[in-house]
């Protein structure tokens, strides 16, 4: 079967867990026998088209306008276009090259457009792997007032995603509860777990050196810095550990919240934090690999229930979790249940403090790391994902 993947951003120049997980998703359906090209926009590209292999997959890039860490309203315009010029500029690509399957990725809200079109053109069914709901957790944050005309503009984009779409794969129960009650689409929707390839790295043993960590228990954040993960949750924690010498905290990423992080460091003279810009995937599993402990935080305004991807690769490498979620995520419970980390709910912050100084004992901290990997396997697995995602066709 030939598989048509969309995403709007791709491996391997990527940092984005989302690239990396619809990469191993492709390589893993490769793996069953299926044939695998990937549709993704390119702002850096000379000319309007380029498609190459990576690891046996045929990626199409397509020219667009810079969509991530830019401004709002440049992205926001970039991103309208992207279904214009994927089309405009893979419609001789698309015609001469029929699929069996569509398979879109969300963030962005934008690819409606694209889909509907390849739905015709292709007489073949699409499956919505949906991941971020927006523009409510906008809302939820105060970036977007309700009832306004960029809400409804907004609004229109997210409906006609859904509507192109054949069975809607949501990354938890709350959240499919959630989408059902509000969203009132008359697609299948499903829980479809975020997922990971359970493929370890050895430690080439660097960061720690130079970093000057050698002795240090480090508290591990690798991902966005942004308004919708609360950053000052984790600065706190970290301001409230500084008596304790084992413990470190390194934050790796970009994102609306960076200078914020940077500007607390400094004015609070908080001494156990090193703030790091993004780096590559081959970095980023090198950090985790060399790191004790993975760090998550969700604001507490979210009303929907997100599961962070950065939680995929702690998972791989056998960190155990730390984390702050919105109040009813059931993130919580699978985590818990699992034994795999110590879950608050953000705002609780003797309480998180309580469980970071948990995790510096040595053997408790291996013993919750063994269990994040089993629930990988037993919950997050790509070839899991890839069975449930081919039912549709």
């Amino acid at each position: 079967m030939r598989i048509c993947l969309i995403i709007d951003d791709y491996m391997p120049d990527s940092i984005k867990v989302g690239a990396k997980m619809m990469h191993e998703l492709a390589c893993e359906l490769k793996i069953q026998g299926h044939d695998i090209t990937v549709v993704t926009p390119s702002p850096n590209l000379s000319s309007k088209v380029k498609i190459d292999l990576l690891d046996g997959i045929t990626v199409c890039r397509f020219k667009s306008g810079e969509i991530k860490n830019i401004g709002k309203i440049k992205r926001a315009i970039n991103e309208t276009l992207l279904s214009r010029h994927a089309w405009k500029s893979l419609n001789p690509y698309f015609k001469e090259n029929p699929h069996d399957l569509v398979v879109y990725y969300s963030p962005t809200i934008f690819w409606g457009g694209l889909v509907a079109r390849l739905k015709r053109l292709w007489n073949a069914p699409s499956y919505l792997i949906l991941r971020d709901l927006f523009p409510q957790w906008a809302i939820d944050q105060d970036l977007i007032q309700e009832g306004t005309k960029i809400e409804k503009y907004f609004r229109y984009f997210e409906k006609k995603n859904y509507d192109n779409a054949d069975t809607i794969g949501l990354m938890s129960q709350k959240n499919l509860e959630y989408f059902r009650d509000t969203m009132k689409v008359n697609t299948k929707i499903e829980v479809l777990y975020n997922w990971a390839s359970n493929t370890p790295v050895i430690s080439q043993g660097k960061y720690r050196k130079e970093l000057g960590l050698e002795k240090k228990v480090v508290y591990f954040y690798g991902g966005n810095i942004g308004h919708a993960q609360d950053m000052m949750n984790i600065v706190r924690l970290a301001k409230n550990m500084q008596n304790e010498e084992r413990a470190h905290f390194v934050l790796v990423g970009a994102g609306d919240e960076v200078e914020l992080v940077r500007d607390a460091i400094v004015k609070e003279k908080i001494q156990n934090i090193t703030l790091l810009p993004s780096v590559t995937q081959d970095e980023f599993k090198q950090m985790l690999v060399a790191f004790d402990v993975g760090l998550f935080t969700l604001h507490k305004n979210h009303s929907t229930h997100n599961f962070p991807g950065k939680l995929l690769g702690y998972m791989v490498q056998k960190l155990p979790i730390l984390g702050s979620v919105n109040e009813g995520n059931d993130l919580k419970k699978i985590i818990e249940d699992a034994d795999a980390g110590l879950i608050t709910v953000n705002g609780e912050d003797e309480l998180l403090y309580q469980n970071a100084l948990k995790l510096l004992d040595d053997v408790y901290r291996k013993e919750i790391g063994e269990n994040t990997n089993i629930l990988l396997e037993n919950t997050f697995s790509v070839k899991k994902v890839a069975n449930q995602i081919l039912k549709i066709s």
